[in-house]
């Protein structure tokens, strides 16, 4: 499924409307009744009205992960700075822990991801009793504040669309397609075109939702670059 997700959308457009060419010219249609139609327009309208808060709401959900991990790769980089001016032994130490979380963090990308590493962090900066006490105390300071970036993370990382919104939304769209599709609109081929189009459409806003909320849509492709940005330049630089 993962592998699935990864392949682009206009990739599944192209491949969605091949598809509801065929079964646009090849289906067996019919005249559907008036209240069948009117189950139909109600439906639709459901649909319409069911899936469109969610993928505005996985949008947000986006946009809000991207404030939040920006501004943990700004206080990490803070602290980080601060480790400079204590010896080099500690700082060695410490900028191998702010590594270890780092990456932690973002090789699954999951919430709580990388807990164990900052809890280390946290207690290794409470525990010192070396020289440069003022000094890991202000780092302690930033470690404690930075929870709140954590915290909002793992929060909007479990905030996918969840199960039952899921078959909600799929038993609607199956019912608007399955009304579309053996809907009788006549020998035209224009129509029938129409008519896949529309299915695709339908369709890719299914997919749409589903990368949203898996974190594999383009929008969300550059999330975590502060953080691989850090690790990649030695937590000389952020983006």
């Amino acid at each position: 499924m993962k592998y699935l997700l990864k392949v682009r959308l206009s990739y599944y457009f192209f491949i969605f409307l091949g598809i509801f060419i065929a079964l646009s010219f090849t289906l067996h249609t019919k005249n559907f009744t008036s209240p069948a139609l009117t189950l139909f327009s109600v439906n639709s309208f459901l649909y319409g009205f069911y899936i469109a808060p969610i993928l505005s709401g996985q949008k947000a959900r986006i946009d809000e992960l991207q404030k939040i991990i920006r501004a943990e790769a700004n206080a990490l980089f803070g602290l980080l700075i601060k480790t400079k001016k204590l010896n080099d032994h500690d700082r060695s130490e410490y900028q191998t822990m702010f590594e270890n979380y780092i990456k932690k963090s973002i090789k699954q990308r999951r919430p709580a991801e990388g807990e164990e590493e900052y809890e280390a962090l946290i207690s290794h900066s409470l525990k010192y009793k070396g020289e440069d006490q003022d000094k890991v105390e202000k780092i302690l300071e930033g470690l404690v504040a930075n929870q709140v970036n954590r915290s909002s993370l793992s929060m909007q990382l479990k905030n996918k669309v969840y199960s039952n919104e899921w078959w909600v939304m799929l038993v609607l769209f199956s019912i608007t397609l399955g009304f579309i599709l053996f809907l009788d609109i006549g020998s035209s081929w224009q129509m029938r075109l129409v008519k896949a189009f529309l299915c695709t459409g339908l369709s890719m806003l299914i997919l749409i939702l589903c990368k949203l909320s898996t974190l594999t849509h383009k929008k969300a492709k550059e999330l975590w670059q502060p953080l691989d940005k850090l690790v990649s330049t030695r937590f000389y630089r952020i983006d």
